[in-house]
C-alpha cells in the first residue's frame, strides 16, 4: 500500500505536464470550434441581410422600363418636354422607393434622364458605356453590378434592364441601390465583417481602414480587369498586410496594424448572384485566453485530486488492518454462497443481456422512424416554400409597384391609367391564386380510390407545379400526348406526384447543360397507355440503373434529396397495376417509361 501511495505521488507531476501540453491543444481546438459555429451564425445573418436588401429592388428596373413615357423618351431622346416629364417621374419613384439613383441611358451610353437631374452630381449628359451593367442590359439581359460611382463617388449596387420598343432595344434603365446602411450596422460589433470582389478587393467593411484593400495579390491582370470597368473610380487600391494559415480545418488571417498583429478566424460565403464573397473574422485572442483558463483550472483540480487520493490511501490502510481478520472468517462462507449462486447469476445475466438488446433495438427502430418522418416533413416544407417564394415574389413586387403608381395617378386625376393598374393587380392576384390552388391540391393527403383519370388534365396540373423548378433550371419542355385522349386507371393526385418527381429529376439532369430540352410523349400501346419523359442529360450508368428505384438511394449532393422520390413513384405506379422503368436514349440522355392500363380495359377486366 505504501508503494502505491509513493507511485501515485510520482505520477501526479507527469499527469500535470501531459495535461499542460496536450490539454492546451485540445482546449484551444474545442473553443475554436465553438467560435467557428458562432461566427458562422453571424455570417449567415450578414448574407441574409445583403440578399434581402438587394432582392427588394430586383424586379423594379424591368417594371420602370415598361413605362410608356420611358419608352417614348428613348424613341425621341431630344424631346425637351418628354425629358422633363421622365425626370420628374424618376425622381418621384426614387423618393418613393428610397433608392440611390434611377437613370435612362441611350444605346450609345449617354444618360438622357435621371432622378438626380437637378442635383449637383446629375448623371444627365454622362456616358456610362464602359460599365458592364450597361453592356449586359444592351444585350437584352437583366444585369447586376456593384461599384464606386464615377460621378457621385458613392458606392452602390446597380440593377440594369433593357428598354424594349417592340422587338428592338432602344435604351437601358439603371437602378442604383445604396448599401452603406448595411455596412454601418457592422461597425463596433464583436466580428469584423467585410465583402470582397472576385479580384480580392474589399468593397464593404465595418473597418474603414480596410476599404479598397486587397486580400489577394494585386497582380497587373487583376488591376487591369478592375480598371477596365472603372469599378472603383479614382480610389487607390492597396494590399492588406496579412498572412494566411490553416490549422485543424480552420482558416486564419494574421493582419498587421502598425506595430501590432492580430490573428483572426476566417469564415467566408460566396454570393453568386451578386458576385461577392462575404467574410466574417473573429479575434482568436479570446479563444486562447479561454483555453489557458480551462487548463489552469484543470491543473488545480489535479492537485486537489492528488491530495484527496493521499488521504484516501491513508484511511484505507487503517481500515484494511481492522478488516483483515473478518475477511478471513467470511471467505469460506462467501466461497460456498458463490458456488451455489453462480449458475443462477449466469442465467440472469443472459436474460438481462437479451432484454437489454431487445430494448435497444426497439429504441433505435423508433428513433429511425421518427427521423424519417421528420426528414420527409422538412423536405416537403422546403419544396413548398421554395415554390411559393419564387412564384409569389415577382407578382407581389409588381402588385406593390402598380398599387403605388395607381395611388399617384389617382392623386393626379389620371383615373383611366389608375384603373389599368388595378386591372393588372387583379390579374396578378388571379395568377397567385391559381398557383396556390395547384400546390394545395398536390400537398393534400391522397386517400382516393383508383378510377378513370384523363392523362392530359394530370399533365396540365403537373406543369403548373413544376413551373418554378423548370424556370430555375432554364429547361424547355416539349409535350406531345398524341391526338387521341388517353384515360388511364389510376389516382389523380398520386399520378400527379409521380409525374412531378420524374419531370423534376429531368430538370435536375439538364440544369447547367447546353441542351436543356425535356420531351414528354404519350401513346396507346394495345390495351395500355405509355408515357415517356426524356432529358438530354448524362444518362444513367448501368450500376445506378440497378438501384435507382431503391429507397434512400440518390446521386444528388448532400442536402439536395432523400432518395425517396423515385422509390415512392415506383411503388405508386406498381399499385396502379403499371410499371416504371429507366433506360438510356441512343442519342443521349435518360428515358423514364411509365405504362398504365387504360380505363376502359381495366373496367372490362374487373367485370370479367
Amino acid at each position: 500500500m505504501r508503494y502505491r501511495f509513493v507511485l501515485v505521488l510520482c505520477l501526479l507531476p507527469i499527469a500535470a505536464t501531459v495535461l499542460a501540453v496536450q490539454g492546451t491543444t485540445l482546449a484551444t481546438l474545442s473553443y475554436m470550434q465553438e467560435a467557428s459555429a458562432q461566427a458562422n451564425t453571424a455570417l449567415r445573418l450578414a448574407v441574409a441581410a445583403l440578399n434581402g436588401h438587394l432582392n427588394r429592388y430586383q424586379a423594379l428596373p424591368a417594371l420602370i422600363a415598361d413605362h410608356d413615357d420611358v419608352k417614348e423618351l428613348v424613341t425621341r431622346p431630344r424631346d425637351r418636354r418628354l425629358r422633363e416629364s421622365v425626370n420628374d417621374y424618376l425622381k418621384e419613384i426614387n423618393e418613393l422607393l428610397r433608392s440611390s439613383d434611377i437613370y435612362v441611358i441611350t444605346p450609345d451610353g449617354e444618360t438622357i434622364a435621371a432622378s438626380n437631374y437637378d442635383g449637383p452630381t446629375s448623371f444627365v449628359g454622362e456616358n456610362f458605356n464602359y460599365r458592364p451593367y450597361f453592356q449586359d442590359a444592351l444585350r437584352g439581359k437583366q444585369s447586376r453590378f456593384y461599384a464606386l460611382g464615377t460621378t457621385s463617388l458613392k458606392r452602390g449596387y446597380y440593377f440594369g434592364a433593357p428598354i424594349r420598343v417592340g422587338e428592338e432595344i432602344r435604351g437601358v434603365i439603371v437602378f442604383k441601390v445604396d448599401i452603406e446602411t448595411i455596412e454601418a450596422s457592422w461597425q463596433g460589433g464583436e466580428y469584423r465583417i467585410f465583402v470582397s470582389d472576385p479580384e480580392g478587393v474589399i468593397f464593404m467593411s465595418g473597418n474603414p481602414e480596410w476599404l479598397y484593400a486587397g486580400i489577394l495579390p494585386l497582380t497587373p491582370e487583376r488591376l487591369a480587369r478592375t480598371e477596365a470597368s472603372r469599378r472603383y473610380a479614382n480610389a487607390v487600391l492597396h494590399p492588406l498586410p496579412l498572412v494566411r494559415s490553416e490549422r485543424s480545418g480552420h482558416h486564419f488571417m494574421t493582419i498587421a496594424a502598425g506595430e501590432s498583429r492580430r490573428e483572426y478566424l476566417v469564415l467566408s460565403h460566396y454570393m453568386p448572384e451578386a458576385d461577392w464573397t462575404v467574410n466574417v473574422l473573429t479575434d482568436t485572442a479570446s479563444v486562447r485566453t479561454q483555453a489557458l483558463t480551462t487548463i489552469a483550472a484543470a491543473m488545480l483540480l489535479i492537485c486537489l485530486a492528488g491530495l484527496a487520493i493521499a488521504i484516501l490511501f491513508q484511511r484505507r490502510a487503517r481500515l484494511r488492518e481492522r478488516m483483515l481478520m473478518q475477511e478471513q472468517a467470511q471467505e469460506e462462507l462467501e466461497r460456498r454462497v458463490e458456488e451455489r449462486t453462480a449458475d443462477l447469476a449466469r442465467v440472469n445475466a443472459r436474460i438481462e443481456a437479451e432484454i437489454a438488446e431487445r430494448r435497444l433495438t426497439e429504441r433505435q427502430l423508433r428513433q429511425t422512424q421518427a427521423d424519417l418522418i421528420q426528414a420527409g416533413k422538412l423536405a416537403g416544407l422546403g419544396q413548398m416554400s421554395a415554390a411559393l417564394s419564387h412564384e409569389f415574389n415577382q407578382p407581389l413586387a409588381a402588385a406593390k409597384t402598380y398599387a403605388d403608381s395607381a395611388q399617384l395617378l389617382i392623386e393626379r386625376g389620371r383615373t383611366d391609367e389608375a384603373s389599368d393598374n388595378v386591372r393588372r393587380i387583379s390579374g396578378l392576384i388571379d395568377r397567385m391564386a391559381s398557383i396556390s390552388r395547384h400546390l394545395r391540391n398536390f400537398a393534400r393527403k391522397p386517400n382516393e380510390k383508383l378510377g378513370p383519370v384523363r392523362l392530359e388534365e394530370v399533365m396540365h396540373d403537373t406543369m403548373e407545379i413544376v413551373a418554378a423548378r423548370l424556370k430555375a433550371a432554364d429547361a424547355e419542355v416539349d409535350i406531345d400526348l398524341g391526338g387521341e385522349p388517353l384515360v388511364v386507371q389510376a389516382g389523380s393526385v398520386r399520378l400527379q406526384q409521380v409525374l412531378v418527381n420524374v419531370v423534376s429529376n429531368a430538370a435536375d439532369a439538364v440544369e447547367g447543360l447546353e441542351d436543356r430540352r425535356i420531351s414528354v410523349r404519350a401513346w396507346r400501346d394495345g390495351h395500355r397507355a405509355v408515357l415517356t419523359v426524356r432529358d438530354r442529360g448524362p444518362g444513367v450508368a448501368p450500376a445506378i440503373a440497378e438501384r435507382i428505384f431503391d429507397p434512400f438511394y440518390t446521386t444528388k449532393g448532400v442536402g439536395k434529396g432523400l432518395g425517396l422520390g423515385l422509390s415512392i413513384s415506383y411503388n405508386i405506379v406498381k399499385d396502379f397495376g403499371g410499371s416504371l422503368a429507366v433506360s438510356n436514349h441512343p442519342a443521349g440522355g435518360a428515358v423514364f417509361r411509365i405504362e398504365l392500363a387504360l380505363a376502359e380495359q381495366a373496367g372490362r377486366e374487373a367485370a370479367e
